[in-house]
C-alpha cells in the first residue's frame, strides 16, 4: 500500500432503551437488537480495519474516558473487491478468505459492534482485473452490480457500502476505460436498493471525478466522503455539507500524534463533521487515538482489551 493512499453508546438509560426498541425494533434479518443512539457530541469518527491482518472487534475497544461513549461511530471492513469474470464479461463482488470469514461469523465479528451503536460498512476495492465502478458498459450492468452490493448488505446485516476506486487497472482483460455514465448509474441503483443505508466515498480514482451524467448528480446520494491521503488535509471535491465531509485523514500509528491532533483541531475549528482513521490494529493505540479524541470530544480515549 502507498504511504499517502493506502500504506490504508455507551448503554443508554433503561427508559430510553425501551423507547428506542419500541420505535425501531430488532433487526430480524440479523438478530441484532437496535442500538441506542450515541450520546457523544462532535464529529463522526471512522475506522478502517485491514481485516487480512486485524479484527473488526478492535473498533469497539475504545471509549471516551469522560463518559464511556464509543470513540468510533463507523467501522469499515477493508476490503471486498470488484472482480471480473472473463467468460461472462461481467463484474462481480468478491470476498477474500478473511473478509468472507468475518461476514460468515457476523454474530461474533460484526454484531458486537452494532450492538454498541457502531455502524459497520463494507468497503469495495478494485482488484487489478479491469473491473471498476467507472467502466460499466450499460445501465443493466451497473444495476446488476448494485444488486450484488445491496444483497450482501442485506444477507450479512451490514450498515452500508464504501466505494474505493483504486487498483481497478481499467483496460485489463479487455475491459473498457472509465466512462461518464457508469458510476452515476451504479450509485443511483444502489441508493434505490438501500435508501436507509450508508453509502460513502473514498474520494479517489476515476469514479470520484464522475459524479454527474445526463442531468443527474449523485453527490447527495452519499452519506459521507473523505480525503484518501493519510496525514494530510484535503476537502473532498463533492457537493456535500461540511457535516458529511472528512478533509482530515490519518493512519493510526503511522501519522504523528502532533499531526493527528492538528488535523482534529482543524476539523472542529472549520466545522467539518467527520474524522477519518485508517489501519486500526490490535495493539493498545490509546495514545494515538487520544491525540484526536481530546480535540474532537474533549476527552482522552481508553482502551479495554
Amino acid at each position: 500500500m502507498f504511504t499517502l493512499v493506502r500504506s490504508r453508546v455507551r448503554t443508554a438509560a433503561l427508559a430510553l432503551s425501551a423507547v428506542a426498541a419500541l420505535l425501531t425494533g430488532a433487526t430480524a434479518a440479523t438478530g441484532a437488537a437496535a442500538a441506542p443512539a450515541p450520546a457523544k457530541q462532535g464529529p463522526t469518527s471512522v475506522a478502517y480495519v485491514e481485516v487480512n491482518n486485524n479484527s473488526m472487534l478492535n473498533v469497539g475497544k475504545y471509549t471516551l474516558a469522560s463518559d464511556g461513549d464509543n470513540v468510533f461511530d463507523v467501522a469499515v471492513i477493508f476490503a471486498a473487491n470488484i472482480n471480473y469474470d472473463t467468460a461472462s464479461k461481467s463484474a462481480y463482488l468478491y470476498f477474500n478468505d478473511n473478509v468472507q470469514r468475518d461476514l460468515d461469523n457476523a454474530a461474533t465479528q460484526i454484531r458486537p459492534l452494532q450492538q454498541k451503536g457502531i455502524k459497520v460498512v463494507l468497503s469495495v476495492l478494485g482488484n487489478h482485473q479491469g473491473a471498476g465502478f467507472a467502466n460499466f458498459p450499460s445501465q443493466q450492468a451497473a444495476s446488476a452490480f448494485a444488486g450484488q452490493l445491496s444483497d450482501a448488505v442485506a444477507k450479512y446485516g451490514l450498515d452500508g457500502i464504501d466505494f474505493d476506486d483504486e487498483y481497478a487497472e481499467y483496460g485489463n482483460n479487455g475491459t473498457g476505460q472509465p466512462n461518464a455514465s457508469s458510476f452515476v448509474q451504479l450509485v443511483t441503483a444502489l441508493r434505490a436498493n438501500m435508501p436507509d443505508k450508508i453509502i460513502s466515498l473514498y474520494n479517489i480514482g476515476p469514479a470520484a471525478s464522475r459524479l454527474s451524467y445526463g442531468g443527474v448528480d449523485i453527490s447527495s446520494k452519499f452519506d459521507y466522503a473523505w480525503n484518501p491521503y493519510y496525514g494530510t488535509w484535503q476537502v473532498p471535491g463533492i457537493a456535500l455539507p461540511k457535516s458529511k465531509l472528512s478533509p482530515a485523514a490519518v493512519e493510526i500509528g503511522g501519522t504523528s500524534q502532533s499531526t493527528v491532533a492538528d488535523l482534529a483541531r482543524r476539523t472542529v475549528s472549520e466545522g467539518y463533521g467527520v474524522y477519518l482513521t485508517y489501519n486500526l490494529d490490535g495493539a493498545d493505540r490509546s495514545a494515538d487515538v487520544s491525540a484526536f479524541t481530546r480535540e474532537l470530544y474533549g476527552s482522552a480515549a481508553v482502551y479495554t482489551p
